[in-house]
């Protein structure tokens, strides 16, 4: 188990924090140490992307933000014996940047390596496709018919997708737009024959698109994990051991079922 595997890779006064008498599989909560290292101000910070709803909503009548990550966050919260409080993201960019000064301590992100520089990732708890959207009349039926020259691939500046995309693409363009809404619009005012993104967010879109498809095949599977700040090793093992017992209790699969995801199922 990675949780596991993290508690043997410790220093040993980092390892000390966890063998207190009670724990088994799951790190002591009550560890003065381990809660200041997971929630520093006293109150678990989540950060939720609500432009991917995949990972978070913000409810337009209420004004409430829900979905997985607030699900997941208030579980470790309650675990851990600290309050949670829900930090609400428009711009993924944004996020993991503010990872840098701390102003989150979980969140929630495709798991990417270019991103390792700035946070570390539990274990993936949800697995999506990442496809396609193409426009109305486009003539591309496959995902290797998008990679042509000429064609621009519209993707929000600082996703998983943009950063996979940036790698992997031999002839197309990805066009960045500041958020998912905003790549959305390429494709709306012709700026892009191509939309990238996770299965569940393009099955929405098309809905509202008369005549735009979602592609059968995919690029690559995103696999959303938590991800903390760097340089908090007792937290990162204590999250990751939550991880793995919340997809065994049905805790991420219920996530899932409340959010009502469509193509989305529990990281194996």
């Amino acid at each position: 188990m990675k949780g596991i595997e993290l508690l043997l890779a410790m220093p040993v006064a980092t390892l000390a924090v966890f063998l207190a008498p009670g724990c088994a599989s799951t790190p002591p909560a009550s560890n003065p140490g381990l809660r200041a290292e997971l929630a520093p101000t006293g109150t678990l910070r989540v950060a939720v992307f609500t432009g991917n709803p995949v990972l978070g909503t913000r409810d337009k009548a209420s004004g409430e933000v829900t979905g997985t990550t607030v699900t997941m966050g208030r579980a470790l919260a309650a675990r851990a014996g600290v309050p949670a409080k829900i930090i609400e993201y428009t711009a993924i960019a944004k996020l993991v940047e503010d990872a840098k000064t701390g102003e989150w301590d979980i969140a929630v992100v495709a798991f990417d390596p270019a991103r390792r520089n700035v946070v570390d990732f539990a274990p993936p708890h949800i697995v999506v496709d990442l496809t396609y959207l193409v426009a109305p009349g486009s003539t591309i039926r496959s995902v290797p018919e998008a990679d042509k020259a000429g064609v621009n691939i519209a993707a929000a500046r600082g996703a998983a997708t943009t950063l996979y995309l940036q790698r992997e693409l031999k002839q197309a363009q990805v066009v960045q737009a500041e958020n998912e809404p905003a790549a959305f619009n390429l494709i709306k005012e012709g700026k892009a024959q191509v939309y990238a993104q996770n299965r569940y967010m393009l099955l929405g879109l098309a809905d509202n698109l008369p005549g735009a498809r979602v592609l059968e095949d995919r690029f690559s599977a995103a696999e959303m994990s938590i991800a903390l700040p760097k340089g908090r090793p007792a937290a990162l093992a204590y999250v990751s051991e939550f991880v793995e017992q919340s997809k065994k209790s049905g805790t991420v699969s219920r996530a899932i079922e409340t959010a009502k995801l469509r193509g989305v199922s529990v990281a194996p």
